[in-house]
């Protein structure tokens, strides 16, 4: 998907809340890193539904999850950064868009989350209510014209950041779908593990899920990855490592549990598929490659760029993927220390895994 390049003309600067609330420290982007070049793995497992048209791109429904570093705010309310990252999810054009650190948003009636919802469209905002640890809370927005929003939850209980889950039906499809945005602990690998078991609860029989995030660590099928594994004695932050990494056997290695929770099918069916992994292996997507790094795109001291923002969703709503691309574009380094992923389903395939094959039938 194309991305216009970062304009070097002056921008118009948005102001939201200068002055108000508890002030954040300014960010200081160190820019692009240098680009690099990728493998893709290839697995054959879960199959998706044959003879579905891929190249209709009007038959297309696109998730995307994005990390916007504090909100695209800085510690005086300015939001250059916001505007930026507003022109990329503009043209990114999401149906459902799957937000992270939605810093302070809550303030003056929510007015970036109405912002927001205005510049991607026909869009309805949920925004999930901040918890006592973390300023930073998620939110979700949906496409009116195809999601019709019958339920709203925000899970914060026991978790550094709360979870925002709007249960939608999409256009006639009887089954709900449940859309959940996280972002899981920076700190501590425990309340991570924690935190992908609420996630796993949201899995339920009655309905199909799709959820995006920050998951502030590892895919556990490192073999698979594109990227070699962390080299964690090269790493100069060293916080890091220990915000990173677990004990195995006797050894430090890198967190990969909340994938494993997630998506590992310990003795049995996974919960949930990782989509980009799904892409990679089952859809045999090269280019773009969808396991992509996503982060950090501004830090030079963390080692390289790791793939720690994913989109799950349960196993039926992954067979009507198409593809899933990470945009990294001078506009998003700009914008935030995160790319954005994106999910493109069939919107067509996506209805009929939302249909019980007794409705089907009948």
């Amino acid at each position: 998907m194309a991305i216009r390049q970062a304009a070097s003309s002056a921008r118009t600067t948005t102001a939201f809340g200068a002055g108000g609330g508890t002030a954040l420290g300014p960010t200081s982007p160190e820019g692009p890193s240098a680009s690099r070049t990728f493998r893709t793995a290839s697995e054959d497992n879960l199959k998706p539904p044959k003879g579905r048209n891929l190249l209709n791109s009007t038959d297309e429904f696109r998730v995307v999850s994005w990390n916007v570093e504090h909100n695209g705010t800085d510690s005086k309310g300015k939001a250059e950064r916001w505007d930026l990252a507003m022109d990329v999810l503009t043209q990114l054009s999401p149906h459902v868009l799957l937000r992270q650190e939605l810093t302070r948003a809550e303030m003056h009636g929510q007015r970036m989350v109405w912002a927001e919802a205005r510049r991607l469209g026909n869009h309805t905002p949920f925004l999930a209510s901040a918890t006592r640890e973390s300023a930073n809370p998620t939110g979700v927005y949906v496409d009116r014209d195809l999601c019709d929003p019958v339920q709203a939850f925000s899970h914060g209980t026991n978790l550094w950041h709360p979870i925002c889950n709007p249960v939608v039906q999409l256009m006639d499809a009887p089954t709900p779908l449940s859309l959940a945005s996280f972002h899981l602990c920076p700190y501590d690998p425990g309340t991570r593990a924690r935190e992908a078991k609420r996630l796993a609860v949201l899995r339920r029989p009655d309905m199909e899920a799709i959820l995006g995030g920050d998951c502030n660590s590892e895919p556990h099928r490192q073999s698979d990855e594109t990227a070699e594994p962390t080299d964690w004695s090269q790493v100069e932050d060293r916080s890091l490592f220990e915000a990173r990494t677990i004990e195995r056997d006797g050894e430090r290695v890198t967190d990969t549990l909340p994938d494993e929770i997630l998506a590992g099918g310990n003795d049995g069916p996974p919960v949930f598929v990782d989509l980009a992994h799904y892409a990679a292996t089952v859809l045999s997507q090269k280019d773009p490659d969808p396991l992509a790094a996503t982060a950090s795109l501004w830090r030079k001291d963390q080692g390289p760029r790791r793939r720690i923002d994913r989109i799950y969703a349960t196993p039926r709503i992954a067979q009507a993927l198409i593809r899933v691309e990470v945009i990294v574009t001078d506009e998003v380094i700009e914008s935030s220390d995160h790319a954005p992923v994106i999910a493109t389903f069939s919107l067509s395939a996506l209805r009929q895994a939302l249909t019980p094959e007794s409705v089907r039938a009948a």
